[in-house]
Parts: structure tokens; sequence; C-alpha cells
């Protein structure tokens, strides 16, 4: 046995946490931008609906 610390029990160096900072931060963007897309999309369709159905309101 060594008294040499295994690689993997190793601690984490600032590089690494910097890493993983910046993976987390790209990971909230894209959740946030596929949120914001889907919300453009579902008030897409909304309209659509609403402009579709606006003529059979008279038809009554």
């Amino acid at each position: 046995m060594s008294d040499q610390p295994d690689s993997a029990a190793a601690p984490e160096t600032n590089e690494t946490k910097a890493a993983a900072g910046r993976e987390e931060e790209a990971k909230k963007k894209n959740r946030l931008t596929k949120g914001v897309a889907v919300g453009i999309g579902s008030a897409a369709i909304v309209a659509a609906l609403l402009y579709a159905n606006r003529s059979r309101k008279g038809d009554k």
C-alpha cells in the first residue's frame, strides 16, 4: 500500500469546479430557452384557434 491518494478520490480543483459551474449555467439557459419556445408555440396555437373560430360566432 502506498501513501499516495487514488486519482478517483482526489479533491476537485478550481478548474474542475469552474467547468461544472459553466455546464450548470448552460443547462439552465437551455431549459429557459425551451420553456420560452413552448410558451410562444402555445400562444401561437391559441391565437390560430381563436382566429379560425371567430367567423363561426355570427353563423348561429
